[in-house]
């Protein structure tokens, strides 16, 4: 009379092999990668890990043994996270972001960006307006303690010296970093507060907008009426361009959000607002890069150079550069 095989026996008799098979698998990804399977191994994964979950489920259901039941939990548990853990590593998603999701979103909503634009330009030329037409009238768009003495009881001179650099005193390395610091927490808040009250009505955006870029049109208005519109210029334009672009990305964005609410379309008003508050996230997220080049071109480059073609220089090619990388980035190939 032959012996009875125990049931957990014959249980891992039947099925050890595909055990075996997915360990193997698991072990190989958990020391060489994802990269290290080859097409059919990715392919059997998924059949693999199925299984030994079903295993699991009927070891548990019969009470097999218990060392069977513990290595089915290990080896499931293990495969669970080969399987369905990110494919990509930290580096690849940053580089996908900035290389294909950033510049494709900004396009996506062009529309409000391009509005947010508008209003930027109408502030900056309503304030230099006025501003050139009274020299008092600054003061409704710059407060004093903003100004830091660049206002209308400024001489030329003193003006031009602060364009140029020609103090001196903010040359020393780690003061520049400070500097950086403190422009790129202060450019990033103004942009992201743009961003964040879309929520809220849209005309609070606009209001943020016009606010800061009147500021703009009478700084620009005080140096033209002192003939150092050049000089001035060459101060701003190197970081403004992309501090400034920045801005009115982030409030592209806002406008997004608040224009969904108001304006949803064929979408129930909940569903527009999260189709389009992920797009806008995005379009923020990226605007915090541009916010820090802007503060490290502010902090070192601006306080560092004092030629005024150099500087032109670089504002145009950060001009040229966020042209390009907008309008082609992330666009596919034919």
């Amino acid at each position: 009379m032959s012996a009875i095989e125990p049931r957990s026996a014959q249980f891992r008799r039947e099925r050890e092999a595909r055990w075996r098979e997915l360990e193997v698998l698991v072990q190989k990804v958990e020391t060489r990668g994802l990269r290290s399977l080859s097409a059919e191994q990715l392919q059997v994964l998924p059949i693999l890990y199925r299984g030994v979950i079903s295993s699991l489920s009927v070891a548990r259901a019969i009470s097999l043994d218990r060392n069977v039941v513990r290595y089915l939990e290990a080896l499931a548990q293990r495969a669970y996270f080969v399987v369905y853990s990110p494919r990509r590593t930290a580096p690849e998603v940053m580089t996908e972001f900035f290389r294909r999701s950033f510049p494709r979103a900004v396009r996506e909503i062009r529309g409000p960006i391009l509005l947010a634009f508008a209003i930027s330009l109408l502030a900056t030329l309503i304030a230099y307006s006025m501003v050139r037409a009274d020299l008092d009238d600054y003061y409704l768009f710059v407060a004093a303690e903003y100004a830091a003495g660049r206002d209308p009881t400024a001489s030329t001179e003193e003006l031009r010296a602060i364009l140029m650099n020609e103090d001196g005193d903010e040359h020393d390395g780690d003061a520049l970093a400070n500097f950086a610091a403190h422009l790129f927490s202060n450019n990033a808040r103004i942009g992201l507060l743009c961003y964040a009250v879309g929520i809220v009505p849209v005309l609070l955006v606009g209001l943020l907008l016009f606010q800061n870029f009147a500021l703009l049109g009478a700084f620009a208005a005080l140096h033209a009426e002192r003939g150092l519109s050049v000089e001035m210029w060459s101060w701003i334009l190197p970081h403004g361009v992309t501090e400034l672009l920045a801005v009115i990305v982030c409030a592209g964005a806002g406008l997004t959000i608040g224009l969904a609410w108001f304006f949803p379309g064929e979408r129930s008003r909940t569903r527009s607002l999260v189709v389009r508050s992920r797009t806008a996230g995005v379009v923020a997220m990226g605007s915090v890069l541009m916010f820090l080049i802007a503060a490290l071109i502010e902090g070192f480059f601006r306080q560092l150079v004092d030629d005024i073609p150099s500087r032109y220089l670089l504002a145009a090619s950060t001009a040229l550069f966020w042209s390009a990388y907008f309008g082609l980035a992330g666009r596919r190939s034919g």
